[in-house]
């Protein structure tokens, strides 16, 4: 039931002035339709049989002559006019109920969709890593889609069902009590029957979400990776890995087939003995002159109603447990507490935006990935961070922006701690570009825009040759209007990062950060690109991390990181001399460039 409040709360409450009015006209339907069967008790009785008895009932004052003569085609037609006009209503009220309901079922999915891409946006890195992205594509469309179906088909039908269940006992009851008695009786083995196999569902639905996941996930890794797959010439193994996901997942349904089916077969047993059981009631109290003839039919048809409904409630319940589910797992994610909590106690200067790190330590798992960070960074400083593999240069930049908090020590802005920053007026400091550049299915020109799709193309044309890739850009045949493919499918590494460098250049942050992302790019693009960014950006506080030396040896200071501690620093000639680390690789860089450069020429 909590989970029932939780999405009525958020989600459907907002609809309740509506849903009461639908649900008002959902039972004059009923009604409409449960008048039906005495309208038929009137033709067999007082049309075909004849019966000169007095009429009781609703529909009595059709047999008192006005109407026409009993077994006339007077009385015949006036009673089928009535009949079709409530069909006619029926029909109309029901298809009301049904495309308002819709709409107001698609409006929820909308709504859930929105709440939990905003919360996708606003999660960290570590909680987002917490779920696959499998379960992430079935939180944000399966159980979405699965949850407003509570509120907008299940929830609804229930209520006609309780509904149709309270009016057709009155009237059984007012034809004759001894009708009551099959529903009655039957009633304890329905609730019974449901109890057994509500739970076993969902199980049922739990497993199957999960196998769902799970071949989401198969199925994006592969369209990510079908490049890699076949220069592996590894499809076999992949399609290995497809086909038991895919086992899984038709196993899972199966075993909820099974279970349907079962369940299927036992309520249709319960209901045809009720069907049987309630015509032989009838039959004889119509032999003992109980009732008339015609109300064999009415009751009959009222019995099967009343155990159509048991069943649908039984069915709804049955099925609710997917949406439970799926309204379970929704509730989570949103509710879901991130990392890197957002506050806001100071406001931001935009205009000179100085950095400190103070004894900046991180420990992520069982492993300590920076260890007593200090580094003074004042707007407009230039800072290269250097090392191998593993050292921690991209972490250490990813905690300037939060996607890290640290374990010890303090980042500052102005002087305050970055945590006393709302997230965002932290994030608008930085034009980032990141070692894992990525880019859009779209245009160039979007893409480089990102930031402000509505700039002018002036700008992004400026951007794209102050990033060096103007030229390569008009080399294509819509230049800046190129759809890029899937991920930036079609262009070089190189080509990716230049253009993810406009797009950092254009949005005009006071701190630029690139990480590592001049690695695909030749010696000659790379000066041109950083020369450019130090003459036309000069106000900048740059910061540049590389494998590279040769990348960061205009910096006003560089540091050189090894397993997450700066072991050298200062400037380009103040490393040379300390012939450290640093110096070592420098010269193993240079010596390689060089023997490139003579094969070349050779």
């Amino acid at each position: 039931m909590d989970i029932i409040k939780y999405g009525y709360n958020n989600f459907w409450k907002k609809n309740l002035k509506i849903v009461i009015v639908i649900q008002l006209i959902s039972f004059i339907a009923i009604i409409a339709d449960l008048f039906l069967p005495l309208l038929s008790e009137l033709f067999i009785d007082y049309i075909i049989l004849s019966d000169e008895s007095e009429a009781t009932g609703v529909f009595a004052f059709l047999i008192n002559g006005d109407y026409g003569d009993v077994g006339t085609f007077k009385l015949f037609f006036n009673i089928a006019k009535i009949f079709v006009s409530l069909l006619v209503v029926r029909i109309i009220l029901i298809y009301i109920k049904n495309v308002v309901n819709q709409k107001l079922g698609l409006n929820m999915e909308t709504d859930l969709r929105e709440v939990t891409y905003a919360k996708l946006m606003r999660l960290d890195s570590g909680t987002i890593a917490d779920y696959n992205t499998g379960e992430l594509l079935t939180t944000l469309q399966g159980d979405t889609i699965m949850f407003k179906e509570l509120y907008c088909r299940m929830i609804p039908n229930m209520l006609d069902s309780l509904f149709v269940l309270i009016i057709t006992t009155v009237i059984l009851g007012t034809i004759n009590p001894w009708l009551i008695l099959v529903p009655v009786a039957l009633s304890p083995f329905l609730v019974i029957a449901l109890m057994k196999f509500r739970k076993q569902a969902k199980e049922n639905y739990s497993v199957i979400r999960k196998r769902n996941s799970e071949m989401n996930l198969t199925v994006q890794e592969n369209i990510e990776a079908v490049r890699l797959v076949r220069s592996f010439t590894n499809e076999d193994e992949e399609k290995r890995k497809f086909n038991i996901a895919n086992e899984n997942l038709k196993n899972a349904h199966f075993n909820q087939i099974n279970l349907s089916s079962t369940f299927e077969a036992v309520f249709s047993i319960i209901k045809q003995a009720a069907y049987i059981i309630s015509v032989g009631i009838s039959a004889a109290l119509a032999m003992n002159g109980y009732i008339k003839i015609g109300f064999v039919l009415a009751c009959a048809s009222y019995v099967m109603k009343i155990m159509d409904h048991v069943s649908q409630i039984n069915n709804s319940l049955f099925q609710m447990q997917q949406m439970m589910v799926s309204g379970n797992s929704i509730k989570s994610f949103v509710e879901c507490e991130s990392k890197i909590p957002d506050n806001k106690v100071y406001d931001m200067d935009m205009n000179k935006v100085d950095v400190k790190i103070e004894n900046a330590s991180l420990v992520l798992g069982d492993h300590t990935i920076l260890r007593n960070i200090n580094l003074d960074i004042p707007s407009g400083k230039k800072i290269g961070v250097v090392g191998g593999t593993g050292s921690g240069k991209s972490v250490l930049l990813k905690s300037l922006i939060r996607n890290h908090d640290l374990t010890s020590g303090e980042i500052k802005i102005n002087g305050k701690n970055i945590k006393d920053y709302s997230l965002e007026d932290l994030r608008n400091c930085y034009s980032f570009v990141f070692q894992d550049v990525f880019l859009f299915s779209n245009t160039i020109d979007s893409n480089i825009a990102f930031s402000d799709l509505d700039m002018d193309s002036e700008k992004v044309i400026e951007a794209a040759k102050d990033a060096q890739v103007h030229n390569f850009i008009m080399e294509l045949p819509l230049d800046y209007q190129t759809i890029v493919g899937e991920r930036g499918v079609g262009l070089s590494g190189g080509q990716k990062q230049r253009v993810c460098i406009a797009r950092a250049l254009i949005r005009n942050a006071p701190i630029l950060v690139l990480d590592d992302v001049t690695s695909a790019l030749d010696m000659n693009t790379e000066k041109a690109l950083l020369k450019t960014i130090k003459e036309k950006y000069p106000e900048k506080t740059l910061i540049i991390s590389a494998h590279k030396m040769a990348s960061v040896m205009d910096c006003d200071e560089i540091i050189y990181l090894q397993d997450g501690e700066i072991t050298e620093r200062g400037t380009f000639d103040e490393l040379m001399k300390i012939d450290g680390h640093f110096a070592a690789i420098y010269k193993v860089q240079m010596a390689a460039d060089k023997k490139v450069i003579t094969y070349d020429e050779k």
